[in-house]
Order: structure tokens, then C-alpha cells, then sequence
């Protein structure tokens, strides 16, 4: 067998070992189903909610969950096989420092896939059962399909975090650290310039700058089709300069490339 699969099969395993698969699609489900019936709740009225609410809705709550999610799953992938020896070990078999990497990015990628799908597809049948089936499909297949890749994006850099360190508290400080400045800290930051800063960052220059953050282009993916009435903050101000999905799509490609790419040189100069 090809060492990347069978590394790859082995994580998998492991993920349904620790109950990982199990607890991440429990959480996406509940909540999500629980968006989609409830989300109408605040205006006075109890059932479904509009396809607009709820991917406006559940992409608030994904861009919190999934990289938090991502960085517990895998910030110890490193450092907690070399703090308990098994990393030199499976190094001494014949498996390169790429293959060794790339299977556990399929692995517990596989893991995120799946539970993504399962997660959120729920809310999607929910919703396709008691509206436009046509309009859901395509809405909720973008949403999962970014919803995936945010939490490749995070799994890549938390190898980034474990290659880097030697102990795996500091790995789970630092993804920690990451996760807050990701999520909370750079749209934070954004907004204090375009309130704070008299002829501050244009919509341009704004949707460049958002491009920095795989949160934000998370949200923008899947906000830009929407009203900017379910939108607020700093995405209200970047939607209508947005670029076009594909575009987006591609650069999110590329938050999981560069993280594996430097995960990748580092582990090949990491002295075990």
C-alpha cells in the first residue's frame, strides 16, 4: 500500500477512535438544524427559516466553530508523537518526511470532509424538503465545499504551529492564539480603520486585505449572492467589491498550499 494511504487510513481510524468524527458532525448537525427550524424564532414566528437567513446564519457560526475545530483536531499531530517518541519511530520506516505529512493532512482532512457534509447536509435536507430543492442544492453545496476547505486551510497551519514547537502545551497556546486572531482580531482591526481612519482602505484595497484572512474569504464566498441586509460589519462594506467565486475559491486553495508547503520544510529540516 502507498505510505501517504496508509498513514492516511491510520489517522482516519484514529479520528473514529477518539470519537472525533462522531462529536464534530453531532455539533455541526445540532446546530445547524437547529439555525435552520429556529432561525426564525426572532421575528415572532416558528419553522424553517429563508435559504438567505440561514447560510448568512450558519456562516456566522461556522467562521468560529470550524478553524477552533481544525486547530484541536490536529495542533498536537507533531509535536504529541515526538513528545511520546512515536515520530522517530515511524521515521525510521520506509516513508519519506513528505509522505508522512500528506497522509496525515488526508486523514484527518477526511475527518473534517466528512463531518462537514454530514454536519451541514442536514440542515440542507431539512430545508430542501419544505422549499425550492433547486435553489437549496447549489447554496448549501458551495457553503459545505467552503466550509471544507476553512477547516483544510486551519489543519495546515496547525502543522505549521506543531512542527514549530517542542512541547504541546505551547502548540495548543499558540493555535489558541491563532484561532482569536484569525476569527476575532483582524476583522476587529479592519473595522477600527474604516470607523477610525478619515480616508482609510477603500472597498478595493479592503477586499485585498481580506484576502490575508481564510475567515474572511470563508464569509465572503458565501455572503456575496446574499441581501447585505443579513450582513453586518466589515463583510457589509467588502460584498459588492467581492470577487468573483471562482476567484476566491483559488485563493483559498492557496491558504492550504503555502501552510503545507512551509509545514513541509520545516518538518525536512527539524532536527528529532
Amino acid at each position: 500500500m502507498n505510505p501517504v494511504f496508509a498513514v492516511a487510513i491510520k489517522e482516519f481510524q484514529d479520528g473514529l477512535r477518539n470519537r472525533w468524527l462522531i462529536s464534530i458532525t453531532l455539533i455541526f448537525a445540532v446546530l445547524s438544524v437547529g439555525l435552520s427550524y429556529y432561525g426564525s424564532v426572532a421575528s415572532g414566528q416558528l419553522g424553517v427559516a429563508s435559504l438567505s437567513s440561514t447560510i448568512a446564519s450558519l456562516s456566522s457560526l461556522a467562521v468560529f466553530l470550524i478553524p477552533l475545530i481544525a486547530l484541536l483536531l490536529s495542533y498536537d499531530s507533531f509535536v504529541g508523537e515526538q513528545e511520546s517518541g512515536t515520530l522517530l519511530l515511524l521515521l525510521t520506516y520506509p516513508i519519506s518526511h513528505s509522505q508522512l505529512l500528506f497522509g496525515k493532512f488526508l486523514g484527518q482532512g477526511a475527518i473534517i470532509t466528512l463531518a462537514t457534509s454530514l454536519g451541514f447536509g442536514s440542515a440542507a435536507f431539512l430545508l430542501a424538503i419544505q422549499s425550492d430543492f433547486t435553489a437549496v442544492v447549489p447554496a448549501f453545496s458551495l457553503f459545505i465545499l467552503t466550509a471544507t476547505l476553512l477547516g483544510l486551510c486551519f489543519i495546515a497551519i496547525a502543522y505549521v504551529i506543531s512542527l514549530s514547537v517542542a512541547e504541546k502545551s505551547k502548540a495548543a497556546g499558540i493555535a489558541l492564539i491563532v484561532w482569536f486572531f484569525f476569527v476575532l482580531v483582524f476583522d476587529l482591526a479592519l473595522l477600527a480603520i474604516l470607523v477610525g481612519v478619515e480616508e482609510g482602505l477603500t472597498q478595493q484595497h479592503l477586499v485585498q486585505v481580506m484576502m490575508f484572512n481564510p475567515a474572511d474569504l470563508f464569509r465572503l464566498i458565501n455572503l456575496a449572492a446574499l441581501d447585505t441586509g443579513d450582513v453586518s460589519g466589515v463583510l457589509a462594506v467588502a460584498i459588492d467589491g467581492s470577487h468573483s467565486p471562482a476567484t476566491l475559491l483559488l485563493i483559498m486553495g492557496g491558504w492550504i498550499a503555502s501552510p503545507l508547503a512551509v509545514a513541509s520544510f520545516v518538518f525536512k529540516n527539524k532536527k528529532l
